[in-house]
């Protein structure tokens, strides 16, 4: 048998509501440790991909702390340019062949991602206001669930390099929302219209979607800002965990990154007093109010009879990081299941959170998602 492949995941603390100084310097500490930036040259442009799904505050967006970091990071190691952006969901835009509603830029606004984007030197960029023809059709990988391919934004080819920075939190529909998930902030709506549509296998698109060579190839880092966590609900609303001890987590690799902070999800998740787990706080419990909303999702993106035919959805609960469908189908298709190594950098991380990171990604005696999906 192959051994499991080693990938590094550098985890630096932050306290509770930390200052913007704070997370810049375990921004860089956790992005030091498991990367030298030696691939980023002089004059290289760097696509940061935040997640602007609405216009709520972070942590139902990224850090507005943690991406300034990173644009200031990558700004001193010599990028000649850094662009940030995104597009949002349907509740709040929607874009067709014949006009836009709604505009990602002014979400961005909102949040403060905007402002702190450009006053750390980026530029930004919002898909939609490219039109319906800002857009080019890439394929995933061989074997994928989609039935053709998927519409991506042009700016990703003006781009040499790609840094991938989500939120940590909980999503209704498919459990959680974290790196894995983001790569939906990037399909027109036609592509959009057939994940939700097509929802018998959205765990296993979301993770093919990220296999298009765009994506595959110009990833470098994966960096989540999560001394907040959206622990209930989401992906716009639910119950903000604000932990003693908060953290930042950074990778190369995606799947090493998802499985660190799903773990961390799962410890705040574990945390919360009942009542916030209530039915209405977190309707994952619920397969029907799950398919109801996958529904109402399709009927936005594609019309009444789109809703009305949309597959059922089978939704992920939250027991363990191996039962996670996404993660699955990742490992399947993204070289296995790795060995990941934790890397405490900074100053003052707690050895016990290590330890419970790492208990939470130990593999069960059996019956694991993995074990069943990937040889």
């Amino acid at each position: 048998m192959t051994p499991a492949r080693v990938e590094e995941v550098g985890l630096a603390p932050v306290g509770r509501h930390p200052s913007p100084q704070e997370v810049a310097a375990a921004t860089r500490e956790a992005v030091s440790a498991v990367d030298d930036l030696a691939w980023l040259q002089p004059g290289d442009t760097v696509f940061i991909k935040p997640v602007i799904n609405s216009g709520n505050p972070y942590p139902a967006t990224t850090s507005p702390q943690a991406l300034s970091a990173m644009v200031g990071l990558l700004r001193e190691k010599g990028a000649d340019r850094v662009v940030v952006g995104d597009m949002s969901g349907v509740e709040h835009v929607k874009l067709s062949s014949t006009g836009c509603r709604g505009s990602t830029r002014a979400l961005a606004i909102k949040t403060g991602l905007a402002q702190a984007a450009q006053d750390a030197g980026a530029e930004l960029s919002f898909f939609e206001e490219a039109g319906w023809d800002g857009f080019f059709e890439e394929h995933p990988a061989s074997g994928s669930h989609w039935q053709g391919g998927l519409m991506l934004p042009k700016v990703l080819r003006e781009a040499d390099h790609i840094v991938l920075m989500p939120r940590c939190g909980r999503h209704a529909l498919l459990g959680s929302t974290l790196g894995l998930k983001a790569v939906v902030g990037y399909m027109r709506f036609d592509t959009r219209l057939e994940y939700h549509h097509q929802a018998r296998s959205i765990q296993e698109k979301t993770a093919e979607a990220n296999t298009v060579p765009s994506l595959r190839d110009k990833l470098r880092l994966v960096v989540t800002g999560a001394d907040k966590v959206l622990a209930t609900y989401g992906p716009d609303k639910g119950f903000v965990s604000t932990p003693e001890q908060g953290l930042v987590i950074a990778s190369r690799s995606l799947v090493a990154h998802d499985l660190v902070s799903l773990a961390w999800l799962l410890i705040n998740w574990r945390q919360l007093p009942p009542r916030q787990k209530a039915f209405f706080r977190d309707p994952n419990t619920s397969q029907m109010v799950v398919n109801l909303a996958n529904h109402f999702v399709a009927a936005m993106l594609g019309g009444l009879k789109a809703g009305l035919t949309a597959h059922t959805l089978l939704r992920d609960e939250l027991p363990g990081v191996w039962q996670d469908r996404s993660l699955a189908r990742a490992c399947q298709i993204m070289g296995g299941r790795p060995r990941v190594k934790l890397l405490a950098a900074g100053q003052g991380l707690s050895p016990g959170l290590v330890d419970e990171l790492a208990a939470q990604m130990e593999l069960p005696a059996g019956g694991d998602a993995l074990s069943q999906r990937v040889a």
